[in-house]
């Protein structure tokens, strides 16, 4: 009974509702972790079952993004390592982690990955758009966890290497995050006597892919997820980003200053749109219309940093341009919507960052694709030559999607999360949240808008409101950067799951990585889709300054 008081008194003090499966370790923690190891059912194997003790809160000074740098204090827990073996002698196992707190709320959390996974994700660190200053999902109860999705990528090697093994793309394409809920929901059951009551799912880029395959793939697996940024249309993706370096090869490559003068074109024409000069593009669909980069075209005869040439300008419209494939993808689509405009400059955080880090780079594409190439090539560079066209010495310049049709389509069958028909999900009683930023050049945010209105086109609009929100943060980078981008989706989707609190227009904050106060610098409205922040009146740092609105 000590240990049911302790839970309930944990997750009070954690801000979170007390919950009727909230438990203990059926045999005590040591026992019970330590009984952990050795095979499971199908194809399991525990490698290592360790009792961590509590720790800290630390801040490292550098992290691909700001999110990543915190190491968020944790209770004591039990860290399970496995893995699953493959069907497929050749293919690599589905290595992953799940964290058992020694007091467990009942819930449980699965993250997802991001680019090409092949790094176990051991589910200790920050969910997707998470307040810095908040407990993690561990020290609130959570069971959680992760996995490498079905392959390590390995130093000097490209990272859709694995792709030429059958079993390995689809373990990444959604068998291997299925499976290893599976497992973790079995470690529950041998923990504390049953499985959880209520399951989460929280991804971000591919992982928020992932997050939209759960609920398309297996619609009764999960309670809430929560999908930002998600890579959805895939296989456009790549193809898009491979036609976007391509323009950029040689005299299309635009400079750093030049990057500059298009975003001080674009919020010369567009940031007041919303009442407010701050630096933010409220209005990013809008603004797609306002900013044309003919007007940074270089007189004749003339070049530099302060205007444009018509390969550069020509490379800029490629990008904003729709990918058209010349047949049908899964689902009926047959094109990518392209990039919108608006944080070009943002600074890199990292490698990430703005047109400097997911487009363009140091330096104009070569092949193969090196560390000073922007990402969306050598992601969809790599991924012509190991996904499509199979063939890793191939010219990426004399690629024809015609001539891998059959391949193509058979990769948009296990990628591509576009599927709108989520009727089970929501007979099942599942909750889905949305978050694309207006700024990301990572991948577009137009396809998850397209995606989330097809689902209201499907089921209609008043039945997607029960169970689904679509929400667009502006000014924001792929990871996080740029504008306030922070939020505790996770407190939103239990909320909305265990009591039926449906959330509407939230509040993103911007904040400094300093512990332990994590300042707060800046606020903004979180709007749902397709309202955007407009100034009332009031100081620019604060949310209660704007309002939402159409």
């Amino acid at each position: 009974m000590t240990g049911r008081v302790l839970t309930v008194s944990l997750m009070a003090m954690l801000g979170l509702a007390s919950f009727a499966s909230a438990a203990s370790m059926v045999a005590g923690p040591a026992a019970t972790c330590a009984g952990l190891v050795g095979p499971a059912a199908d194809a399991v194997r525990i490698d290592s079952a360790e009792l961590q003790a509590p720790s800290q809160l630390a801040v490292a000074e550098r992290a691909p993004t700001p999110s990543a740098r915190i190491a968020p204090a944790n209770p004591a827990f039990c860290k399970v390592l496995g893995h699953i073996e493959p069907v497929d002698p050749k293919a690599p196992p589905i290595r992953f982690e799940v964290n058992l707190p020694v007091e467990w709320n009942g819930r449980s959390l699965q993250y997802g990955g991001g680019g090409f996974n092949g790094t176990l994700i051991s589910a200790l660190g920050l969910p997707p758009a998470y307040p810095l200053d908040k407990p993690s999902p561990l020290s609130r109860g959570f069971v959680t966890y992760g996995t490498d999705s079905g392959h390590e990528t390995k130093p000097g090697e490209p990272p859709q290497s694995f792709a030429l093994n059958d079993e390995a793309f689809e373990n990444f394409a959604h068998r291997s995050y299925k499976k290893v809920r599976d497992a973790a929901f079995g470690l529950t059951v041998r923990a504390y006597g049953k499985p959880p009551e209520r399951a989460y799912f929280m991804g971000s880029s591919e992982g928020g892919r992932e997050a939209l395959t759960m609920a398309q793939r297996y619609p009764d697996d999960f309670d809430g997820l929560f999908a930002r940024v998600p890579v959805i249309n895939w296989v456009g993706l790549q193809h898009a980003g491979t036609r976007a370096g391509l323009a950029t090869m040689g005299e299309g490559w635009i400079r750093p200053a030049q990057v500059k003068l298009v975003a001080d074109a674009v919020r010369n024409a567009c940031d007041g749109s919303d009442g407010a000069e701050d630096g933010v593009i409220a209005d990013a669909p809008g603004c797609r219309a306002k900013f044309d980069p003919e007007s940074l075209r270089c007189s004749e005869g003339r070049t530099g940093d302060d205007c444009l040439t018509p390969a550069q300008i020509a490379a800029i419209n490629t990008l904003h341009a729709p990918y058209k494939f010349s047949f049908a993808m899964a689902n009926g689509l047959d094109d990518y919507p392209g990039w919108g405009v608006s944080g070009e400059d943002t600074p890199p955080f990292g490698p990430t960052g703005g047109w400097l880090a997911w487009w363009l780079g140091k330096a104009a594409p070569v092949q193969p694709p090196n560390p000073n190439n922007g990402i969306a090539w050598i992601y969809g560079a790599g991924g012509i030559q190991y996904v499509f066209a199979r063939d890793p010495k191939l010219d990426v310049t004399t690629y024809k999607v015609e001539d891998h049709r059959a391949r193509v389509l058979e990769v948009s069958a296990l990628m591509d999360s576009t599927n709108p028909d989520l009727g089970r999900f929501r007979a099942h009683g599942g909750k889905l949240i949305i978050l694309e930023h207006m700024s990301d050049y990572a991948q577009s945010p137009y396809a998850g808008i397209r995606y989330f209105e097809n689902v209201e086109h499907k089921l209609g609009k008043a039945e997607t409101a029960e169970f689904a929100r679509l929400y667009t943060a502006p000014g924001v980078d792929h990871v996080g950067s740029g504008a306030p981008a922070n939020v505790d989706m996770l407190d939103a989707l239990v909320g909305w799951v265990e009591q039926g609190k449906a959330p509407g227009d939230l509040e993103v904050v911007e904040q400094k990585v300093e512990a332990p106060s994590f300042e707060t610098v800046r606020t903004l409205p979180l709007c749902r889709w397709p309202a955007w922040p407009h100034y009332r009146f009031g100081p620019l740092n604060l949310a209660s300054s704007f309002a939402c609105a159409p």
